[in-house]
C-alpha cells in the first residue's frame, strides 16, 4: 500500500461519509445538516485518500473574503499518528489564506492548535437534559419561513463574524422536516431567533440569539416545547452566565466542553447575547 496522501475536495453527494465520521466520534450532527453545510461552502470540504481509500477529512469552510472556520478534522485510528492530519490540515489553511480563522477545540487539542497561531478565547458548554418545556402563549413568537427570513438574516449578522446568507437559507429552511425555527418580534423588529433540529441523538437548540434573558426563555420554551420528554442540547458560551441560567433552570446539565480559538482579531461579538452557538462544526 502507498503512503501518498492525495487531498480532493468532496462532493454534495458524499458529505454523507463526513457526517457518518463524526458520528462515529460521538459528535452527533444532525439529520438534515449535510445541504446547509455544503451551502455554506462547496468547496471547503476535503478528504484525503490513500490509494483510493479514505483515510480523513476536514472543513474549511470560506465566509467571504474575511472569515473562515474549521471543523470535522477526523482520522481514521488505524491511519493517526503518521503526518497524514498534518498534510490535510496544511491544505486546508492554504484554502483559507489570510482570513480570521476560528475553530472549536477539545482541552486536549488546544495547544497543538495554538502552535498553528491559535488562540483560546472562552470555553462553550454542552448542556443536555429532557425537554419540560412547553409552547409558550405570546404573540410574539412567529415560525421562521421565508417572509420574515431577510429580517433574520440581517439580524444574524450581529451574532456572526461574516455573513452566511447561503448557510442561513438551508439551516432555517422550513421545508426541512427535521428542524423548527422561531423568531421574536416586538414593535415590527426581529427581537431573536433560535432554530431546534433533529440529531442522531436528542434535538439540538442552535442557534439561539436574544436580545435580552427574556427573550431567550421564551424562545427556549418555543424551541423546546416542539419536543417535550425528549433530549435537547444547547452549546451555552460559558461568559453568557444568564445562558448558564437559563440551562440550570430547565434541568439541562453539562456534558462536554469545547474552546472556541481564533487565529487572527479575536471578533467582537455579542456573547451576552448568544445563548446557544450554532454548531461546533461551522461556528
Amino acid at each position: 500500500m502507498s503512503d501518498t496522501l492525495t487531498i480532493r475536495r468532496l462532493k454534495e453527494n458524499e458529505l454523507h461519509i463526513l457526517l457518518e465520521m463524526a458520528m462515529q466520534e460521538g459528535w452527533n450532527p444532525g439529520i438534515e445538516d449535510g445541504p446547509a453545510f455544503f451551502a455554506a461552502d462547496p468547496n471547503g470540504f476535503l478528504a484525503g485518500e490513500i490509494d483510493g481509500q479514505l483515510i480523513n477529512v476536514i472543513s474549511a469552510v470560506r465566509y467571504g473574503d474575511t472569515f473562515g472556520f474549521i471543523g470535522f478534522y477526523i482520522c481514521k485510528r488505524e491511519f493517526r499518528t503518521k503526518g497524514y492530519g498534518h498534510q490535510i490540515w496544511d491544505h486546508a489553511l492554504s484554502y483559507l489564506g489570510p482570513r480570521l480563522l476560528g475553530l472549536d477545540a477539545v482541552n486536549e487539542q488546544t495547544a497543538s492548535y495554538g502552535e498553528h497561531g491559535f488562540r483560546s478565547t472562552y470555553r462553550n458548554i454542552r448542556q443536555m437534559g429532557v425537554s419540560v418545556c412547553d409552547m409558550p402563549m405570546d404573540a410574539r413568537i412567529a415560525p421562521l419561513g421565508q417572509g420574515i427570513f431577510p429580517s433574520v438574516k440581517d439580524y444574524d449578522q450581529r451574532f456572526f463574524p461574516a455573513p452566511r446568507p447561503e448557510f442561513l437559507t438551508m439551516w432555517t429552511a422550513p421545508t426541512l422536516e427535521t428542524r423548527r425555527g422561531f423568531v421574536f418580534v416586538d414593535d415590527g423588529s426581529v427581537k431573536g431567533y433560535g432554530v431546534i433540529r433533529q440529531c442522531h441523538e436528542g434535538f439540538k437548540i442552535g442557534p439561539l440569539f436574544a436580545d435580552t434573558p427574556e427573550i431567550a426563555d421564551t424562545l427556549f420554551r418555543a424551541l423546546a416545547g416542539q419536543v417535550k420528554g425528549q433530549f435537547v442540547i444547547l452549546d451555552t458560551p460559558e461568559p453568557n452566565s444568564s445562558a448558564l441560567l437559563l440551562a440550570e433552570k430547565y434541568e439541562l446539565s453539562p456534558e462536554f466542553e469545547t474552546y472556541r480559538m481564533y487565529r487572527g482579531p479575536v471578533p467582537d461579538l455579542p456573547l451576552d447575547q448568544i445563548y446557544g452557538i450554532t454548531t461546533f462544526e461551522l461556528g
